[in-house]
C-alpha cells in the first residue's frame, strides 16, 4: 500500500484548503481510508474516514468544517477544509486500516498504512 498526500500549505484563519491523497497497492474500497492529523505536543487526532461501503464518518471536532470525498476511478481521497483555525495547524496524514470506519477507526492509535503527511499551517 502506498499513500501520497499533497495540498498542504500556509493559509490565513478563515481560509480553505483541499488535501489530496493518491492511493495505490490495494483495491480501493477494500479497506476504510481516511485522514488524521498530528500537531506538535498533541495526540494524534482522527478526522474522517470512508467505510468499505463508502459511508463517511467525521470526528465531532471537524464535522461542520471538513468534508471527505473520493474518486474511486482515480484512487484518490480528498479532505476539503473550510473556515480553518490556528488550532488546525498540524501535519495531515492519509491512512488505510481494516478497522471499521467510525469511532473505532477515528480513535485508533495506529494505522496499517500511513502516508508521509502534508503540513498545514493556519496563521495570519
Amino acid at each position: 500500500v502506498q499513500l501520497v498526500e499533497f495540498g498542504g500549505g500556509l493559509v490565513h484563519p478563515g481560509g480553505s484548503l483541499r488535501l489530496s491523497c493518491a492511493a495505490s497497492g490495494f483495491t480501493f474500497g477494500d479497506y476504510p481510508i481516511g485522514w488524521f492529523r498530528q500537531a506538535p505536543g498533541k495526540e494524534r487526532e482522527g478526522l474522517s474516514c470512508f467505510s468499505r461501503g463508502g459511508t463517511p464518518h467525521y470526528a465531532d471536532s471537524v464535522k461542520s468544517r471538513f468534508t471527505i470525498a473520493k474518486d474511486s476511478a482515480r484512487n484518490m481521497v480528498y479532505l476539503q477544509m473550510n473556515d480553518l483555525k490556528p488550532e488546525d495547524t498540524a501535519v495531515y496524514y492519509c491512512a488505510v486500516d481494516p478497522l471499521p470506519c467510525g469511532a473505532i477507526w477515528l480513535e485508533s492509535a495506529e494505522y496499517g498504512s500511513v502516508g508521509q503527511g502534508t503540513q498545514v499551517t493556519v496563521s495570519s
